[in-house]
């Protein structure tokens, strides 16, 4: 037996399959392929900027999201 919201909240959280669609393989291939085969391997400010601009992108994006339903809040 489900809950009477589970619909609900899956449809919010539907929404950000996207984007952990794009950050997985982006982090898994850039930390365990990418990085420690190249001459930045480590932690040093270039691994600290690839990760700041993925949090950059998650962060615009949750943003779109919560913005983009106001938006059709606001129309319905």
């Amino acid at each position: 037996m489900t809950a009477p919201n589970s619909g609900i909240a899956w449809r919010q959280l539907r929404v950000y399959v996207p984007l952990l669609l794009h950050l997985l393989p982006t982090l898994g291939v850039g930390y365990f392929v990418v990085i420690p085969r190249s001459c930045i391997a480590g932690f040093n400010e270039l691994t600290i900027g690839f990760a700041v601009a993925n949090l950059g992108f998650a962060l615009s994006y949750v943003a779109g999201v919560r913005l983009a339903s106001k938006m059709v809040a606001v129309r319905a």
